[in-house]
């Protein structure tokens, strides 16, 4: 936390308010739009409030991971608990610098899993399996995905109760946004009947260039009333926070992003 920085309030919910067994999957093919942002810090946001929460890696990638661990010390992680899940849980779960805040992290070799579990009569609902004893533990569970719609984003969507749809209000803005919704409504004809998209959330949104005024437009008349009113808008501070293995709301607590991921994370709450 930078130095004459104070930390910004937490406001803990009752135990009315609270979401019950929430598995939120941040899903879309396009990469660069504010998936992994919007997932460490809406799981950050969660804990802060007073919710027990677990933020699950699943991109090869790991920026999710390493936006709060050192994955040198990481021994086992989302690819083995998939794959196998035996000796229990506990050993994938690592504790965050965030108080309510724990996470499964992702390593490179998760790029394997798919090629691994193709033909598996079960793949689609490995993640699910594995997944469903924690349900009772954490009352949110944060899924960030992969930059595609395989097999990894299908485990997801299959085991998550709701999908956030982050858009970067950029001229390719719903460039594949129908695939993703077709995977969606597949998912909910079979596996995953109860999947509900949460919404659509406009992403580095930059205010001052009439471009973007005019794809945010637009995405609110395409999406209607699941476009969340909060808008994330670009910000270096959300840029540089992962690198502090901080969260907004430490590294920059009177930053704009830390008011715009608090505000989300309450309409959230509210349409749960």
């Amino acid at each position: 936390m930078k130095n004459g920085q104070k930390k910004a309030q937490e406001q803990t919910l009752d135990a009315s308010s609270k979401p019950q067994n929430l598995v939120l999957a941040i899903a879309n093919q396009k990469g660069g739009v504010g998936k992994t942002t919007t997932a460490i810090n809406l799981a950050a946001a969660f804990a802060r409030k007073g919710l027990h929460t677990l933020l699950l890696d699943l991109d090869p990638q790991a920026n999710s991971s390493i936006s709060f661990l050192d994955l040198a010390g990481v021994e086992h992680s989302a690819y083995e608990m998939i794959m196998d899940g035996s000796g229990g849980l506990e050993q994938f779960i690592y504790p965050t610098p965030v108080k309510g805040l724990f996470m499964i992290p992702a390593r490179i070799n998760l790029a394997k899993l798919e090629a691994k579990l193709v033909g598996d009569f079960d793949a689609p609902f490995r993640l699910k399996d594995r997944l469903e004893p924690l349900r009772a533990r954490y009352e949110c569970i944060v899924i960030d995905t992969p930059p595609t719609l395989g097999l990894i984003t299908v485990n997801a969507l299959v085991a998550a109760t709701h999908v956030l749809i982050p858009i970067q209000s950029s001229y390719f803005a719903l460039e594949g946004t129908d695939d993703l919704l077709e995977t969606i409504e597949k998912v909910k004809a079979r596996p995953n009947p109860n999947l509900q998209v949460l919404g659509v959330v406009v992403t580095l949104h930059d205010k001052r260039t009439t471009l973007a005024r005019e794809v945010y437009e637009h995405i609110r008349k395409v999406f209607g009333p699941k476009t969340f009113e909060t808008v994330i808008t670009k910000s270096v501070r959300l840029e540089e926070s992962p690198a502090y293995k901080e969260s907004i709301f430490t590294f920059a607590p009177q930053s704009s992003g830390a008011n715009e991921y608090t505000k989300l994370c309450d309409e959230v709450i509210s349409r749960v």
